[in-house]
């Protein structure tokens, strides 16, 4: 476990960020600061000595006479130095011209402390470009200086001062371009970052959408069911109150019980929002074809004959996406039935099971105003079993089995009625699996 930075390391990087910031913010200020310490440095190599007394390694600065020459020399090259981020080229040209000059003009000095400048440019221009780029000029700049100093010079070709301006261009090259890769490495590890944040936040966006319509399709399918039979018993119930109060009341506990099953579902779908571990979280399997007879027995109570023909028994267990979506598709179904086929209609529900695919029909025989309005708002060849609450039941139905590349074709009948067929694959899916 990695310990706490201690408050000492934290201030110390506030004040490092502190500084970053303003020195993106007064980039001119700061090359001003770097010109002024460069021409300081400059005026104390032209009047320092190599050596103090009696061999002692501290310089003294009372060797040599302070030249004007050097001087104006250092002021122009020190003033190019504040534009060295604007224009980092050009003033690496009147950097190393001006410390030519020096060389040219005090061929007796043993040193050319405008050099500084031409380094402190080159190194500029190393940490502002390419690599190419950079040891082209770095290699020209090294050539040019080194052999200005031993051509002009008083000393041989080997003089150390001569081999400190190679030395000296050779590194400030070397430096810019290890700033110039740092940057860059950088600028990727930000970047590559920055990008993977945002496919992380796309990620979990398409995640929540279809998060969300997987859930909306599982409350549009509990309660366009669940409120199509409470509609339908309650307009009974309503109708016969007076006159046989016996089927009324019969009715209404039909209501009261399409009403607390509606409330169950609704319970246990919105439960799995819950975390993971909560106690209360609902523990029971999602309906299936399985207790589809309990389904078929509360149409037939709210008044719908639906005839049921499953696959002989026993089969392999179907896998639990299949499964659910079987059912919902017969909910769905026969939902519309009730609603919009008219009175006196009938539905047989089919369920086919072949070794690849699992196939359901539902049918149905009636065609009254109800199926009309259906088409009306649904669309030509959709009828009856085409409309739910606000025209998404066929929407949920197709959403459902295309997300497991089944089919769904539905239309009118030729001997009357309408009919809904979904094929879904079982080859794709897993026993087990869950939605």
């Amino acid at each position: 476990m990695t310990a706490p930075p201690s408050p000492a390391t934290a201030q110390d990087v506030t004040r490092v960020a502190r500084l970053r910031q303003w020195h993106r913010t007064h980039q001119l200020a700061f090359d001003a600061a770097v010109a002024a310490v460069v021409f300081v440095a400059i005026l104390c190599g032209a009047v320092a000595g190599p050596h103090g007394p009696h061999g002692a390694h501290l310089p003294r600065f009372d060797v040599r006479e302070l030249s004007p020459v050097t001087v104006v020399l250092a002021v122009l090259a020190c003033g190019a130095l504040v534009l060295r981020r604007r224009l980092p080229r050009t003033v690496l040209a009147a950097t190393g011209a001006l410390t030519v000059v020096e060389l040219v003009a005090q061929s007796n000095a043993p040193r050319a402390p405008v050099a500084v400048a031409a380094v402190i440019a080159l190194f500029t221009v190393a940490s502002r470009t390419d690599r190419p780029t950079t040891w082209r000029i770095g290699v020209l700049t090294c050539l040019v200086l080194t052999a200005a100093a031993m051509f002009f010079g008083d000393r041989a070709w080997y003089a150390q001062e001569n081999l400190a301006i190679f030395a000296w261009t050779g590194m400030a090259a070397a430096a810019g371009d290890a700033v110039r890769s740092r940057r860059a490495y950088v600028d990727a590890i930000r970047e590559r970052a920055e990008r993977a944040e945002r496919t992380r936040e796309e990620e979990a966006r398409r995640r929540v959408a279809e998060e969300r319509l997987r859930i909306a399709r599982e409350l549009h399918d509990v309660v366009a069911h669940h409120i199509a039979l409470v509609n339908v018993q309650a307009g009974v119930a309503s109708h016969v109150m007076d006159n046989r109060p016996d089927q009324a009341k019969q009715a209404l506990a039909h209501v009261r019980e399409a009403s607390r099953s509606a409330l169950e579902e609704l319970r246990a779908t919105v439960g799995l929002l819950r975390q993971s571990d909560d106690p209360t979280a609902p523990t029971e399997p999602a309906p299936g074809l399985g207790v589809l007879d309990q389904l078929i027995d509360g149409f037939v109570r709210a008044g719908l004959p639906v005839a049921l023909d499953l696959p002989p028994a026993p089969q392999p267990a179907l896998p639990a996406s299949v499964d659910l979506t079987a059912y919902r598709v017969v909910q769905e179904a026969l939902t519309n039935v009730r609603k919009h086929a008219g009175d006196g209609a009938r539905a047989t529900v089919r369920i086919i099971r072949t070794d690849g695919a699992l196939t359901v029909t539902v049918q149905d025989d009636g065609r009254g105003a109800g199926a009309d309005a259906a088409v009306a708002a649904d669309g030509p060849g959709e009828g009856a079993v085409a409309g739910s609450v606000g025209g998404h039941g066929l929407i949920g139905m197709r959403e459902r089995v295309q997300a497991l590349r089944g089919t769904v074709v539905t239309g009118p009948r030729v001997a009357g009625g309408f009919q809904v067929r979904v094929t879904l694959p079982l080859g794709g899916a897993r026993t087990g699996e869950t939605t």
